[in-house]
């Protein structure tokens, strides 16, 4: 009787994977099992496929038994031929390798619609200045590493002359009460409700990185992060805090969710890389289903984060706030790098907006400048094109390097002396030249908002140089 060979239509049969098991079991019952019958033959594989685990430690069979417990890798997800409607702000100024990123954007599967503002250049996943909407799904690179990147604007009852002639006060407060840069932290914790989320209990990867939330509490990130003192000046008589038309002193911050934001964004970018492969020019756009387990995991931890933004900045102007003696009198609060559910042509989309501002009707925002340049308060006109999203800032003109290697020393110092700005850490990569004319970039989102108010920077504290979080 001829000895049995087993084969990839046996294995089919028996409901084997596709995988490199498939080689190897076909190897290995030729080598030790050869001289079986067919029946013999199949019964082992039966029982290897039935409970692997109980071969682990079998001489012979182990190696299978090994394949068939290690997951499949999933097969690499095709872009659509087609890309979903968007738009673009601001063309003439936008960079190709922005517009590249929201094209491969709008080719995603779960693409529904997409818009690009005119402050965009080129990040990764999504170009800074991208949003896209989403059917079901979020992409943690969509959203970005500064999960929860805001502008915190607070207007203040002090006199506008305090300001203009008390620089030395203002600054002094900014070095008391302020810190900055990558894993920075206060030496005395201060308690908030943040702090007390069930996410820091329920969620394990986050409930390691509960240490480094409570030391970075009220602090500032690197790259174009700072807090600033200056002057607010209120256009619109009709504005919601009822506020006389004139000037202010005003304090404002742009800063995120610090290592947390970060070693989150990380940590679910890796996952989606792993369950959601797709081609190498999109592999940065990887997503998580809202129905799966990574994915209600990211979404509760990336709410987390931008809460812990928005608790950041509070406790930096409470603390300014209090050092200057003065009263709050209204309070502008916008965050970008995040993703919402709204609605979209009727259905429920989940709306990424990395590095771009929420400008529903209604909705108000601070779009900053620079260093030396005015930023606006704006409110949203709600436009549907935009996927109701305007700029989150001026955009840069040059990359850190480039700005590194176009701008000297003397030249920053000289703009900052020519528009009466004391400046406080900063380096040659943040310099005002390394930015676009925020009045062209407010010029090409007329559609998108109105301005109410502006803000004029006069001190700034920064990082004194490195590498951006958002």
């Amino acid at each position: 009787m001829s000895k049995f060979k087993v084969g990839g239509k046996t294995l089919l049969e028996l409901g084997y994977p596709k995988r490199p098991v498939f080689r190897l079991a076909i190897k290995v019952m030729e080598e030790y099992f050869s001289h079986l019958t067919r029946d013999e033959a199949i019964d082992i594989l039966k029982k290897v496929l039935a409970d692997p685990a109980a071969y682990l430690a079998d001489d012979k069979l182990g190696p299978v038994a090994e394949q068939l417990l290690t997951p499949a890798a999933p097969v690499e997800i095709a872009l659509r031929e087609t890309p979903v409607p968007y738009a673009v702000f601001g063309l003439g100024n936008i960079a190709d390798g922005a517009i590249q990123q929201l094209n491969n954007a709008v080719r995603l599967p779960v693409a529904v619609a997409g818009s690009l503002m005119p402050d965009a250049h080129q990040g990764y996943g999504l170009p800074i200045g991208g949003v896209l909407a989403a059917n079901n799904a979020v992409i943690p690179y969509g959203v970005g590493v500064d999960i929860g990147c805001r502008m915190c604007l607070s207007i203040l009852d002090l006199p506008e002359q305090s300001l203009l002639t008390n620089t030395g006060e203002y600054k002094k407060q900014l070095m008391n009460w302020t810190k900055f840069g990558a894993g920075v932290e206060w030496k005395t914790r201060e308690a908030d409700p943040v702090l007390e989320r069930n996410e820091f209990k329920e969620i394990r990867f986050v409930k390691n990185l509960f240490d480094k939330a409570a030391g970075q509490l009220g602090t500032s990130g690197s790259g174009n992060h700072f807090v600033e003192w200056g002057i607010a000046t209120i256009t619109d008589a009709q504005n919601e805090w009822g506020l006389a038309p004139g000037n202010y002193v005003a304090l404002l911050s742009h800063s995120g969710s610090r290592g947390l934001g970060a070693q989150i964004a990380g940590h679910y970018t890796q996952v989606a890389k792993d369950l959601c492969p797709l081609p190498e020019k999109a592999r940065h756009l990887a997503y998580l289903d809202l129905h799966s387990e990574a994915g209600q995991e990211y979404w509760l931890s990336m709410n987390l984060a931008g809460d812990y933004a928005s608790a950041c900045h509070h406790l930096i102007h409470k603390r300014l706030i209090a050092a200057m003696g003065a009263t709050l009198l209204a309070r502008v609060e916008n965050h970008h790098n995040f993703a919402w559910k709204e609605t979209y042509e009727g259905k429920e989309v989940i709306v990424h907006r990395k590095g771009a501002t929420p400008a529903g009707k209604g909705v108000l925002g601070v779009i900053p400048g620079s260093m030396t340049a005015p930023g606006f308060i704006v409110r949203g006109k709600g436009e549907v094109s935009s996927l109701q999203s305007a700029s989150h800032g001026a955009g840069r003109l040059m990359s850190r390097t480039q700005a590194q290697k176009s701008i000297t020393d003397q030249q920053l110092t000289q703009i900052l002396q020519e528009h009466g700005v004391t400046l406080i850490g900063g380096g040659l990569d943040e310099a005002p030249g390394a930015y676009k004319d925020i009045n062209m970039v407010m010029a090409a989102q007329t559609d998108l908002v109105e301005v109410i108010g502006s803000f004029v920077p006069k001190v700034v504290r920064m990082a004194d140089g490195g590498s951006p979080e958002d």
